[in-house]
């Protein structure tokens, strides 16, 4: 029986939260405890992609890691971001979290709804003449570049920020007494392995947002309970709903 969970997630910052209804209805303990975190590369490792943020009139936004580290190297190198700069945004939350570094209403802010870079390309398509900044993790492939060749987009993308294991203290590890633990990326699992070996494989069972957690977990050879998203559920505060119906 699952008594106590360890989610790879920051703390939700609702009280109204799904994973906060469990813990009642199924006497369960959730922790909240990220085995990954972001960090913002240094104004020198920047200027080492020889690019400056000057040069460019529009900037895109998939996560506010990239807005907090565009603005955090821009106020390192003493720059002063123009009033005309244009900011596209994959969400409208992307878009309004902007408003912590600037004010929002002097600002032309344009945002998607799915989330996903192609639903912002017809807005981008409309300002053809921008000169698109593309801030990424150093994690990230060319699917982003691809589509903005693909639509003639005059674009350059760079790294502003890295992922990297939150290490366990070694108070942590001695005291580690979880029935499960829920992942969300690949980077989650490595951290987790890395931390433990395969000392954890018989003792503790998984699940896994995503079919690249998914597939990382097994190859570690982890015991996975559950998998999402699936067509019954789309997230991971349904599948694990599912799982404590069924197995409390």
């Amino acid at each position: 029986m699952v008594k106590k969970i360890l989610v790879s997630q920051p703390k939700p910052s609702s009280d109204k939260s799904p994973y906060y209804e469990m813990e009642k209805e199924y006497g369960v303990e959730l922790i909240f405890r990220p085995f990954i975190k972001v960090e913002g590369i240094s104004s020198k490792e920047f200027r080492q992609q020889k690019l400056s943020i000057m040069n460019f009139t529009a900037v895109v936004f998939t996560s506010r890691h990239a807005i907090d580290n565009y603005f955090k190297l821009a106020a390192e190198m003493r720059i002063e971001i123009p009033e005309t700069m244009k900011y596209f945004c994959v969400t409208e939350t992307i878009a309004l979290y902007i408003q912590k570094y600037v004010q929002y209403r002097k600002r032309k802010v344009f945002f998607g709804k799915t989330g996903k870079i192609d639903d912002l390309l017809p807005t981008m398509i409309k300002h053809k003449a921008e000169k698109y900044l593309v801030p990424l993790s150093d994690v990230h492939d060319d699917s982003v570049k691809k589509l903005l060749d693909a639509k003639k987009l005059n674009h350059t993308e760079c790294v502003m920020y890295r992922t990297v294991s939150n290490n366990f203290t070694e108070e942590e590890v001695k005291n580690f007494d979880y029935d499960m633990c829920i992942f969300f990326s690949p980077s989650g699992i490595s951290a987790f392995t890395n931390t433990f070996g395969d000392t954890m494989n018989d003792k503790v069972v998984v699940g896994t947002f995503g079919p690249a957690t998914a597939k990382a977990a097994h190859d570690a050879g982890l015991k996975v309970a559950l998998e999402a998203p699936t067509k019954e559920h789309p997230s991971m505060t349904s599948a694990l709903h599912d799982y404590l119906e069924q197995n409390q």
